[in-house]
């Protein structure tokens, strides 16, 4: 390798290490996700800013897909026992949104947008079903099943 490809190599590398190692300004969006079983799966994606997305998964082969878009919304979703699925999408400003989940096999969807939404939806049980859509402003919504 002559001293003039090596240099070049080098450049290329420092600029793909300062373009990639960045920091991605995301508009302050926060997504805090854990998970202590075994095969459990999520996917989260946020745009927008100052979005809060909280996702604690504890037991087996549970499924979380949530989505933000817009301002200053949150999602909290939970879920311990297993096969359990909470797919939730939300979009606007100000909305609030919620699930549980703490049996096994339950299935929670929600879609949220609008203003200053509020939905909760809580199942104890097992085999529980909620699909909720949200739409407007000023909206709140319960649902708690055993």
């Amino acid at each position: 390798m002559t001293r003039f490809t090596l240099l070049k190599s080098a450049t290329v590398a420092v600029a793909l290490i300062l373009t990639v190692g960045a920091p991605a300004f995301a508009g302050s969006n926060q997504i805090r996700i854990e998970q202590w079983g075994v095969h459990n799966g999520i996917g989260a994606g946020q745009s927008g800013y100052r979005n809060r997305m909280t996702v604690t998964q504890d037991g087996w082969r549970n499924t979380t897909i949530a989505t933000q878009d817009g301002a200053r919304n949150r999602t909290v979703i939970g879920q311990t026992g297993t096969n359990n699925l909470s797919e939730s999408t939300q979009s606007g400003r100000c909305n609030v949104l919620g699930v549980a989940q703490f049996g096994n096999g339950n299935a929670a969807s929600t879609d949220q947008s609008g203003r200053c939404n509020a939905l909760g939806v809580i199942q104890a049980g097992n085999g529980g079903t909620a699909n909720v859509v949200q739409r407007g402003t000023g909206n709140i919504t319960v649902i708690v099943q055993d």
